[in-house]
């Protein structure tokens, strides 16, 4: 009976540990998803967010507590994008400051967006070129996990680039939990990424403004009633994106086109 006792403690204090686990995962995820959200409705309630977002480890009292410690609980007028400081979390430094670019594979940016179908919240994923400026990868997801964003959009990058790339690529993100997960993490080693953060949005520029592009010049014009059909327009307009849309900053060339013209040393 002692035994049997001993054995149902050990296995309710794993439980429990896995459910804190879980919880304090879903927060880093949400963390990102109330900032950008925040931004898009500065006025709107911690309360309205979470029926809205519907989170599915916290509840309503820990999705407003998790609010009031991002500074989000007072109502007030969205100044940038809020970080999580809780332990365990990794950042990198910026390595793209004093960067000068010369040729494409030398650096890649990563962002995640949330699009809203019918009242509900989906999430994109891009991994862009910095100096082509192509989308190497995307992945439309329901989730925020890693599994469901930033490791199948850099796995589609990579192979992009039919599964060769050079080392020391720099691999640029802003701070989320995705772009630290372990396996997130194993993954760029495998390929020797450089890992790479920056503290505001705007040291993530061109990424951020993929994500308004593809979201404001493409698909708030489509029909876009449930997932299927957003990952189908998500994929029309970034090979759009890729193959027809011209580029200031490459001479008003497509990315596709302009990678064409670069004599690869």
């Amino acid at each position: 009976m002692f035994y049997q006792s001993l054995h149902t403690s050990k296995q309710s204090i794993h439980q429990h540990l896995n459910r804190l686990l879980l919880e304090r995962e879903e927060s880093n995820y949400l963390s990102r998803l109330i900032s950008e959200i925040r931004s898009d409705h500065p006025t709107l309630s911690c309360r309205a967010m979470y029926y809205k977002i519907r989170p599915e480890k916290l509840g309503r009292d820990a999705f407003e507590q998790l609010c009031k410690e991002l500074g989000f609980l007072v109502d007030k007028r969205f100044n940038g994008p809020r970080t999580t400081n809780s332990s365990g979390v990794i950042r990198f430094d910026n390595l793209l400051i004093n960067t000068t670019l010369t040729s494409i594979n030398q650096a890649w940016s990563s962002d995640i967006t949330y699009y809203e179908v019918q009242g509900h919240y989906y999430y994109i994923t891009f991994v862009l070129d910095c100096y082509s400026r192509r989308i190497l990868g995307h992945q439309v997801s329901r989730r925020l996990t890693t599994e469901e964003t930033t490791l199948p959009a850099l796995q589609k990058a990579v192979s992009t680039r039919q599964g060769v790339i050079p080392p020391n690529i720099i691999f640029h993100s802003d701070g989320g939990g995705q772009y630290y997960d372990k396996g997130f993490l194993k993954f760029t080693t495998s390929y020797e990424f450089r890992n790479s953060m920056c503290e505001y949005a705007y040291e993530n520029g061109k990424a951020e403004r993929l994500n308004g592009t593809i979201k404001n010049n493409y698909l708030i014009y489509y029909t876009i009633n449930n997932f299927n059909q957003l990952q189908e327009m998500v994929d029309r307009a970034v090979t759009l994106y890729n193959r027809d849309r011209p580029h200031k900053a490459l001479n008003y060339q497509t990315p596709i086109k302009y990678e064409n013209s670069i004599v690869i040393l």
